[in-house]
């Protein structure tokens, strides 16, 4: 597989002693982070043919079976600040919207923040981690990357068919995954020659591929749901909500954002509004009993 992808990579690819595949890992992300700790150098790229432990944002799990799928991972190692690298997942985003249109003619949507979708249908997640140095700037950025590239709609457990796809499927022939895994790769060097010179480029780019944008969605974090409506996305990558109240709030990744309907928007408002009220009698009842 190394060598296929090594193929299909151009001349002035700098980083082609820096890949490394394995047959199997439990999670790209947790050998790489090991690598990093060892002094593995900027531009270092882990792919697994399986991984064991894929995970994704917020903890979840991500499928990852063998033969079927791009399980990546990307050291890098940008000499700044943390708050400079905010935009970082937004860049890996539209760097991976190219990459698939490059390799396998598609343009895929955005799902703030991570995810690449084809209609309302995953098939890639990002998941971005970063370490600091003893001065508190970044020490090192390590970028996850998980495809699905060649499964059939019977591949996926049934409890996600209806929202889950590949490549494959979306393009309807089949897909070269070593293609596919050059071409993330060269678009990832490219992303890193001008992650803060070309910051508003890839803004532009990455509003104009959001499908969240416009949207109802369900804002969930601290331990209470939240509708609205998205409106942008800001210069830092946060997701910019309206609330009903026209309180507009930037939306930051530590947080979930799922679209909705209209009808469950609502009834999501109405359980929202009901435990508030059951949490604001219970303080009062408190309140007197004292």
């Amino acid at each position: 597989m190394k060598e296929q992808i090594l193929s299909f990579l151009p001349p002035e690819y700098p980083w082609k002693d820096r890949l490394f595949v394995f047959p199997e890992l439990d999670s790209t992300n947790n050998r790489l982070k090991v690598l990093a700790s060892q002094g593995a150098p900027h531009g270092t790229v882990l792919i697994a043919d399986r991984q064991t432990g894929g995970r994704g944002r917020m903890g979840r799990s991500f499928l990852s079976p063998p033969g079927v799928g791009i399980y990546m991972s990307i050291l890098l190692r940008p000499e700044c600040a943390p708050q400079e690298l905010m935009h970082l997942t937004c860049a890996v985003a539209a760097a991976m919207c190219r990459a698939v249109e490059c390799a396998a003619g598609l343009r895929p949507g955005i799902k703030w923040t991570n995810d690449l979708v084809w209609g309302k249908q995953k098939f890639a997640g990002i998941l971005t981690e970063m370490g600091l140095n003893a001065a508190g700037g970044v020490d090192w950025a390590i970028v996850g990357i998980g495809v699905n590239c060649c499964q059939k709609a019977e591949d996926f457990p049934p409890e996600i068919r209806d929202r889950a796809c590949s490549l494959a499927m979306a393009a309807g022939r089949e897909i070269d995954r070593c293609r596919v895994a050059a071409a993330m790769m060269e678009a990832l060097w490219e992303m890193d020659a001008s992650l803060f010179t070309g910051k508003k480029d890839m803004l532009r780019f990455y509003r104009e591929n959001c499908v969240t944008i416009g949207k109802e969605i369900s804002v969930v974090g601290a331990g209470e749901v939240r509708h609205g409506r998205a409106l942008d996305v800001d210069d830092e990558g946060a997701l910019v909500v309206e609330f009903p109240d026209s309180h507009v709030e930037a939306a930051g990744d530590r947080l979930s954002v799922e679209e909705v309907d209209h009808l469950l928007a609502a009834a999501l408002a109405s359980i929202v509004q009901l435990l508030r009220t059951l949490r604001k009698h219970r303080e009062e009842e408190r309140q007197q009993s004292t």
